[in-house]
């Protein structure tokens, strides 16, 4: 995997990749459903998202539910799962703009990152996480940093013993380290979520 290499010149990704074995991405279908997966799943364990996650499929005869079926599900059916008022809204929302705008995996994956961005941070709901997620998740991107994840922070501090004032210099200090990651950007985040799961 010529990942491996290049991210083994960094001592601390080195012995992450020692540890974890080689880490794989690959591209998915159905984008619009890992969209509403994204929004069931925000501020949640894990844990809890899967199974919210299965309550709401489990509301539609099929696990993969058409945007249409989607918009169709009663709100009280999509809140009495678990979902905030909010976020049922969300996951209608990102189905409505898929059926408005006809947008297919197909032309999400001729998108450049860029296009990608601008296109899905329309979506009331969807923001730069959701997408950087989408992007490293469905769209098989190698290079995606995000910066903001609140775990990539926790075990880029604690790996490379990071010294930070405030906020703004952290973020400073992470981005200055990602960039010597590219263009493997999303393999370093693979690796340094699964240190902070294990």
């Amino acid at each position: 995997m010529p990942y491996r290499q290049h991210l083994s010149k960094d001592k601390v990704m080195k012995e992450l990749i020692r540890k974890h074995g080689i880490l794989k991405i690959g591209k998915q279908k159905n984008i619009y459903l890992i969209l509403c997966s994204s929004i069931i799943s925000q501020q949640l364990s894990a844990r809890v998202a899967d199974v919210i996650y299965q309550r709401f499929l489990n509301l539609f005869n099929t696990k993969t539910p058409k945007p249409k079926e989607i918009l169709d599900m009663e709100d009280d059916r999509l809140r009495s799962i678990g979902l905030s008022f909010s976020k049922a809204r969300y996951i209608k929302n990102v189905c409505n703009f898929f059926i408005e705008q006809k947008v297919t995996d197909a032309r999400l994956h001729k998108m450049t990152n860029e296009e990608v961005f601008d296109l899905l941070t329309q979506i009331k709901g969807v923001g730069r996480w959701t997408t950087e997620m989408i992007l490293m998740f469905a769209l098989e991107r190698a290079d995606i940093f995000s910066i903001g994840d609140l775990g990539l922070q926790k075990a880029i501090v604690k790996l490379y013993n990071l010294k930070y004032d405030n906020k703004k210099e952290l973020l400073m200090k992470v981005e200055y380290l990602s960039k010597t990651w590219q263009p493997f950007r999303t393999y370093a985040c693979l690796h340094l979520w699964k240190y902070v799961d294990d």
